[in-house]
């Protein structure tokens, strides 16, 4: 049996189904951070650089299908893409921040200072905001590329990843008109 629309529940029924959703979506996030920054990523060095790039990207892009698929079958598509960007997003700053910590591990002096995880995940932010306050810089032309790599990706997530679950959201409320 589904659920009946948002839009058919009372005012306290909508309010409950959006505050659940807006939770689920925080628990996603919250979770995400803390593993990246509880989990042992030092299994990666073994991993050529190429190879763990591959997986890391094999991993986002599979979580991100899975999510739009989710948002297409969601009875409420709109809710369901607030949730899904919930994890899409930490998940690709996830990401660029173990491999920036793990490159600085790796390759010491590829940043301007020795990274911590949360020295990491602060660049990668800045990075995404595209802030760039200074105090942290790629030197390496390893760090370079892969910073560069990441500028490109978020130009194309912004644009092209919003529109993507904007679509989803889009074809999932026709589904549910048309039945």
């Amino acid at each position: 049996m589904s659920e009946p629309p948002i839009d058919r529940l009372s005012r306290a029924q909508r309010r409950r189904v959006v505050a659940w959703g807006l939770l689920r979506a925080l628990i996603a996030a919250v979770v995400l951070v803390t593993l990246y920054f509880v989990i042992p990523l030092e299994w990666l060095d073994t991993l050529p650089p190429a190879v763990a790039m591959v997986v890391a990207a094999g991993v986002l892009v599979s979580v991100s299908v899975w999510q739009v698929l989710a948002i297409i079958r969601a009875v409420e598509p709109g809710l369901r893409a607030i949730e899904a960007l919930a994890v899409i997003a930490p998940l690709y700053l996830l990401v660029f921040a173990a491999t920036y910590f793990l490159l600085e591990h790796n390759v010491p002096s590829s940043f301007t200072q020795e990274l911590t995880r949360m020295d990491a995940l602060y660049f990668t932010v800045t990075v995404f905001a595209t802030v760039g306050f200074g105090d942290i810089a790629a030197v390496s032309q390893t760090g370079r590329v892969i910073v560069t790599i990441q500028m490109v990706i978020n130009l194309i997530l912004l644009g092209a990843g919003v529109r993507l679950l904007t679509m989803a959201v889009k074809h999932g409320r026709s589904e549910k008109s048309d039945a």
